[in-house]
C-alpha cells in the first residue's frame, strides 16, 4: 500500500491497538491476519529480531512480503536489528510502512530517518527501559513515531517496567499531541491505561491479545481502557491543581 500518510491517519484514530504478529500462530498466518482484520485492527506491528542486537530470532523479509501479500493493513516494522542502515531499503521494499530503528544500535539516527522519509515510509525511532531520553530529543522532529520499550526487547511475555511512564509523559510534553508515541512489551488490560495517562497513544500487543479466544472483544476492551486513560490525562491538563 501507499505509506504516505499513514503516520498521520494512525495519528487522527488514537488511541492506536497494534497487534504484534510474534505472539501469533504461525501455522495459521493467514487466518491470524484475517481475524485481526475482523477485530478491527488498524494497523500490524511486526518485531524483526536478528540475534545479535537482541538475544533472539524472529522472521526477516519473505515472511514481511508473505504478510503484505495476505493484508491491505499498514505494516509497522520494529528493526531490532545491529546495522538497520543494511537493510532499510529492503524491508521498504518487502511492504513496510512505518519503519523504526533503534536508537542503541546506531552512531547517528538523524541521516537513517532522512533515508526512511526518502523512501516513502513513516519514521520510527526506539529506545530500551536503561537508554536515557535524552538520546532520542535531537530526533523528534524527523519522527512520527517514538517507541518506548517498556522490557527489554528480544522476547515477550516480560512484566511491565513502571519507570516507563516517566518517559512517555516527557515526551509527550516534548512533542505535544503531534507524535505517535507507543510503547511495548507488558501491554494489557492492567497496564495499557496508565501508559496512556502518561501520554502513549500506541500500544503494541502481543500474547494480551493473540492469547485471548476473542479478538473482537479484546481489542474494544483494550481501546476502552487506552480511552478512558487519555481521557484523564486530558482532564489532569486542564485541571493540574
Amino acid at each position: 500500500m501507499d505509506a504516505s500518510g499513514v503516520a498521520s491517519r494512525l495519528l487522527d484514530s488514537v488511541p492506536v491497538i497494534a497487534p504484534s504478529l510474534l505472539a501469533a500462530d504461525f501455522s495459521d498466518l493467514g487466518g491470524e491476519i484475517a481475524r485481526l482484520e475482523r477485530a478491527g485492527a488498524q494497523v500490524l506491528h511486526l518485531d524483526i529480531m536478528d540475534g545479535h542486537f537482541v538475544p533472539n530470532l524472529s522472521f526477516g523479509l519473505p515472511v514481511v512480503e508473505a504478510i503484505r501479500r495476505s493484508t491491505e493493513l499498514p505494516l509497522d516494522v520494529h528493526l531490532m536489528i545491529a546495522e538497520p542502515a543494511r537493510y532499510l531499503k529492503a524491508f521498504r521494499d518487502a511492504g513496510a510502512d512505518l519503519l523504526t530503528i533503534h536508537i542503541e544500535a546506531v552512531d547517528d539516527a538523524g541521516p537513517l530517518l532522512e533515508e526512511i522519509r526518502s523512501l516513502g515510509a513513516g519514521t520510527g525511532l526506539s529506545l530500551n527501559p536503561p537508554t536515557p531520553l535524552e538520546t532520542v530529543e535531537p530526533h523528534l522532529d524527523a519522527c512520527d513515531l517514538v517507541l518506548t520499550m517498556s522490557v527489554m526487547p528480544g522476547f515477550g511475555g516480560q512484566e511491565f517496567q513502571v519507570a516507563v511512564l516517566e518517559k512517555m509523559r516527557r515526551l509527550r510534553e516534548l512533542a505535544g499531541e503531534r507524535l505517535l508515541i507507543s510503547v511495548d512489551g507488558g501491554v494489557n488490560p492492567q497496564t495499557i491505561q496508565s501508559c496512556a495517562q502518561a501520554g502513549a497513544n500506541y500500544f503494541v500487543t502481543g500474547t494480551a491479545l493473540l492469547g485471548h479466544a476473542d479478538y473482537g472483544e479484546r481489542m474494544q476492551q483494550l481501546r476502552d481502557l487506552a480511552q478512558s486513560g487519555a481521557d484523564v490525562r486530558v482532564s489532569d491538563l486542564c485541571d493540574p491543581r
